[in-house]
């Protein structure tokens, strides 16, 4: 019996992780067919071509063409959430308590992930995508708001919302020009401006 229960651990374990190679190999199929081609020009059989996988394995892992795009977007959003989460939490532990200070090294880490990913970043504000991705787009920035608003530890006043989602959409912003940028040389300046213009703005406060 505990052979058995071993090998059917051992066998449950393969299969997830043949899954979790599968479920990579066809967003990573994905990145480069829509950003090479577009939303709208994408196929499904240019992904699967890609993946070195099936239409099926697309069909029962993520639904479709719409769902691959949005599974692709989570995938980008989760990268930038895990990176501005990790440089706040290393500030943190070299004894960093000033939220200002706390949300130029998050914005600074996301506006890097803009870089870093700016093939993805340039497709997701192309207006290319699946019908309703521009509300879901809207709804993840509302959710950063409410984030940068609990880093900043601002009271719940509509000023204060307001103040959160100013500086929300400067980072929004930089983040496009970051990703458009000729070099990484001038997307380290755009970075380096974006901070500067963030800490302007946080230097008196909230009205």
């Amino acid at each position: 019996m505990p052979s058995e229960l071993t090998g059917r651990q051992a066998g449950g374990a393969w299969q997830w992780s043949r899954t979790k190679q599968t479920k990579r190999a066809l967003l990573d199929a994905a990145r480069d067919v829509f950003t090479e081609q577009g939303f709208s020009n994408a196929s499904i059989a240019d992904v699967v071509e890609r993946a070195g996988s099936s239409v099926g394995s697309l069909y029962h892992h993520f639904g479709g063409k719409n769902e691959l795009f949005l599974a692709l977007w989570q995938d980008h959003q989760q990268a930038h959430e895990t990176a501005a989460s990790q440089a706040v939490a290393k500030a943190r532990s070299e004894e960093e308590t000033d939220p200002t200070a706390l949300f130029c090294v998050g914005a600074r880490a996301y506006l890097e992930g803009s870089w870093q990913r700016r093939d993805l970043a340039m497709l997701f504000v192309s207006g290319d995508g699946p019908p309703g991705f521009e509300l879901v787009r809207r709804g993840r920035v509302h959710e950063w708001i409410s984030q940068n608003d609990a880093l900043l530890k601002l009271a719940d006043t509509s000023l204060d919302r307001l103040y959160a989602a100013i500086l929300t959409s400067l980072i929004g912003e930089g983040a496009r020009e970051v990703a458009a940028a000729r070099n990484r040389r001038s997307a380290g300046q755009i970075i380096d401006a974006v901070i500067e213009y963030a800490t302007r703005v946080m230097a008196g406060g909230p009205a």
